[in-house]
């Protein structure tokens, strides 16, 4: 039986059952790993040597009649950028490649704790700052499906990892984007949970992602939703290290099944493709029991997207443009140095007036979800991108941005964001992002798992 082929729900099952070892779901996983990853160079580390003796812990802690915990045995991937105890917490960074945590991040630990076997550790861009993956210390990342498009970023790694077999759950995080995107480019589902869903702490650099008004969201990308819903629940257990975990029930009350569908959320210029991905989905819905109409537009997308960029620009980014330098990654500086104009151009209190504004659309997105409890939209408004797009200059970079509105717009938000990959066009993976209020992610995950039924590209798949 090729166990890396089954999802993590499955093989839970199968481990907690006794019918496969935790041992052989590793020695597989193992296998698998060294069978393709050196043509997408998605996992960057790994030991495997810990992974077998982690596998052999959930084993005797069974025998022993214990519970193994509900990932018993699952080969799981964690992101470079997480803290992960023994590890070089790289972050996509030769400047980082000797600071070793000496603890996990609270969601590592979370998934230590749920039987998760930490399989290897997942590439990212240079400072985890775009939707490509490259960097200079590890490499690049290519995608399992089309190696001419990108596998997204920053997650990269974690989604052509999981595409491609090798691991059934991965870890990633998401500013902007970096979950949401590497699940919709390399044809699996992903999701950026709440703001305060599951907590994030990281003693190599304390404080959480480029500023507390930023705040990097730790979330699954997977090859079914069962399998996102089991890492959100593992994930999401709480941590005192991160002030910002919210004790919120992980299913809410009863709503009323309604889906407001918008193709064109401020104005986005959405491929035909795209358009036709989010019709077939509403129509999968409404088969499937939900109320769907479609709306003109969202409340402000455009604004909550410029406001994202204001928060970063004016909350480190000297810092970050000088580290930038010190990496030589050019990469990095190019997308750095796009906007420096515009950051030199900032007010003293931009910052303040931007938080203030914040709070105002977070205002206006939770009346619009409460009458709409769940928003279908593109994850972009274009086909994943071509590997490679924003280093092809400023026309490239702006670009991406505008394609990717709803990628920066819905994080300052903090509301949860589901992408659902739906089919491929050719080679391409195509697929929707489903929103609800703040904390309702069972929401998104009942109206993606109604979508999946519909069918979603083959995956895992052998590199192309």
């Amino acid at each position: 039986m090729q166990l890396w082929r089954l999802t993590a729900t499955d093989l839970a099952a199968l481990i907690r059952s006794g019918q496969v070892s935790a041992r052989e779901v590793a020695r597989d996983a193992l296998d698998r790993l060294e069978a393709v990853n050196g043509r997408i160079n998605a996992v960057v580390e790994h030991r495997p040597e810990d992974v077998l003796a982690q596998a052999d812990a959930v084993d005797a802690a069974r025998a022993r009649g214990k519970d193994p915990g509900p990932l018993a045995g699952v080969p799981v991937t964690v992101k470079v950028n997480a803290d992960q105890r023994g590890f070089a917490t790289t972050n996509g960074l030769r400047l980082q490649r000797d600071l070793v945590a000496t603890d996990d991040n609270p969601v590592v630990a979370n998934l230590r704790r749920a039987g998760a076997v930490l399989l290897g550790r997942t590439n990212t861009p240079a400072f985890s700052l775009r939707w490509f993956t490259t960097n200079q210390l590890h490499g690049d990342t290519k995608n399992p499906r089309d190696p001419a498009l990108t596998p997204g970023g920053s997650s990269g790694g974690a989604g052509a990892a999981v595409a491609a077999g090798i691991g059934a759950i991965a870890h990633g995080t998401d500013i902007a984007g970096s979950v949401r995107y590497p699940a919709y480019a390399c044809g699996v589902h992903g999701l950026r949970p709440s703001l305060g869903r599951i907590p994030a702490w990281n003693a190599s650099s304390p404080e959480r992602g480029i500023g507390p008004q930023l705040m990097a969201v730790s979330g699954p990308l997977a090859r079914s939703i069962a399998d996102v819903r089991l890492g959100l629940e593992v994930m999401a257990a709480p941590d005192p290290r991160d002030p910002w975990w919210v004790p919120a029930p992980l299913d809410g009350p009863p709503v009323a099944r309604k889906i407001a569908l918008c193709v064109r959320p401020g104005g986005l210029a959405t491929a035909p493709e795209v358009e036709t991905a989010l019709r077939e989905s509403a129509r999968r819905l409404s088969e499937a029991g939900w109320a769907v109409m479609e709306i003109a537009d969202t409340p402000p997308i455009r604004e909550a997207s410029e406001l994202q960029l204001q928060l970063w620009l004016g909350d480190g980014y000297a810092a970050v443009r000088a580290a930038a330098e010190r990496e030589g990654d050019p990469a990095a500086i190019g997308l750095l140095e796009s906007f420096r104009p515009r950051a030199q151009a900032m007010a003293p209190d931009a910052i303040a007036w931007a938080l203030t504004r914040r709070a105002t659309l977070v205002r206006d997105w939770a009346l619009f979800l409460a009458e709409n409890p769940v928003l279908l939209v593109p994850v972009s408004g274009e086909l994943p991108f071509p590997d490679g797009l924003d280093r092809t200059g400023e026309a490239g970079i702006a670009r991406a941005f505008e394609a990717n509105l709803l990628q920066v717009g819905l994080a300052p938000i903090g509301v949860p964001a589901l992408t659902v990959t739906t089919g491929l066009v050719g080679r391409t993976p195509v697929g929707v992002q489903l929103v609800a209020a703040r904390y309702r992610e069972d929401l998104c995950l009942a109206a993606g798992a109604a979508i999946e039924a519909g069918g979603v590209p083959e995956m895992p798949v052998d590199p192309a």
